[in-house]
C-alpha cells in the first residue's frame, strides 16, 4: 500500500503524543480534499474530537456531508459556533460582515471559536498541505500557535494528487457540490464554483476579487 509509510509516520507521532499525556484535538472544514486525514485519524484513535467550525453560514449540503463521514468513520465530532449571534454580525451601515468585511466575519465565526481550545489542549491536528498555497508552503510539521497548544499539520507533505489518490483507494464518498463544480468549499457566500483561469489555485474559488486566501486559522493562530 503506497500509504502505509504516511499513516505509520502519523501513527507514531499521535502515539508519541499520547505516551507525554497530551490533549490532542483535530480540526476539518469537512471538504472532500479533508477526509483522508480523518480517514487515517479513525483508524489511528477515533476518540480525538474533531472539531467542525459552524459558521452559520455553511452550504447545507456540507453539513450533511459532515454527518455521513461522522457516521461512516465513527468519528467524535464537535460542533463549534460563534459566540457573537449572525443577528449581531454586521457593520454600522447594517450590512452582513461577510459583505463589508470578511476578515472580521472569519475572525468571529472561525478565529475566536478556536481560541479557547487552543487554551484547554496541548496539540491540535490539522491538514494544510504545503501545496495549497504560499502561506502554507512555509509551515513546518510543527508549529507553535500563540496559545498553549502546538499545531501538527500531518498532511504537510502530501500533494493534491495524493490527496485523490487516497480518497479513491480507500473509497471515500466526495463532497455533493464537487459534481457541480465546487472544489474549494467554505462559506456560501464567499465560494464560488471553479472556472478554467482557476486550475492552478482551486482555492481561487474562496473569497473571489479580494485579496484574501486565508480565513485566519492559519495565519493569526500560527507563530
Amino acid at each position: 500500500m503506497q500509504f502505509a509509510e504516511d499513516i505509520r509516520r502519523i501513527e507514531n507521532k499521535i502515539n508519541e503524543y499520547q505516551k507525554a499525556g497530551k490533549l490532542m484535538f483535530a480540526s476539518s472544514s469537512f471538504q472532500t480534499h479533508s477526509i483522508p486525514m480523518l480517514h487515517i485519524i479513525s483508524i489511528i484513535d477515533n476518540t480525538i474530537p474533531i472539531l467542525f467550525l459552524n459558521t452559520g453560514y455553511l452550504f447545507p449540503k456540507t453539513i450533511t456531508y459532515k454527518d455521513q463521514i461522522a457516521d461512516l468513520y465513527n468519528l467524535n465530532v464537535i460542533d463549534v459556533k460563534s459566540a457573537t449571534p449572525r443577528n449581531m454580525q454586521k457593520d454600522y451601515n447594517g450590512r452582513l460582515l461577510f459583505a463589508s468585511d470578511p476578515d472580521f466575519c472569519c475572525h468571529l465565526n472561525k478565529v475566536q471559536p478556536m481560541e479557547p481550545y487552543l487554551q484547554q489542549y496541548d496539540i491540535w491536528i490539522n491538514g494544510v498541505r504545503a501545496d495549497q498555497n504560499a502561506n502554507r508552503a512555509n509551515m513546518k510539521e510543527e508549529q507553535a500557535t500563540p496559545q498553549r497548544a502546538m499545531r501538527y499539520h500531518p498532511m504537510l507533505p502530501w500533494t493534491k494528487q495524493m490527496i485523490w489518490k487516497y480518497i479513491k483507494e480507500n473509497k471515500i464518498p466526495q463532497h455533493p457540490l464537487e459534481n457541480e463544480g465546487y472544489t474549494s468549499i467554505g462559506c456560501e457566500p464567499c465560494t464560488r464554483k471553479i472556472d478554467p483561469t482557476m486550475m492552478q489555485d482551486e482555492r481561487m474559488a474562496r473569497w473571489f476579487g479580494l485579496n484574501k486566501t486565508e480565513c485566519g486559522l492559519h495565519t493569526e493562530l500560527i507563530k
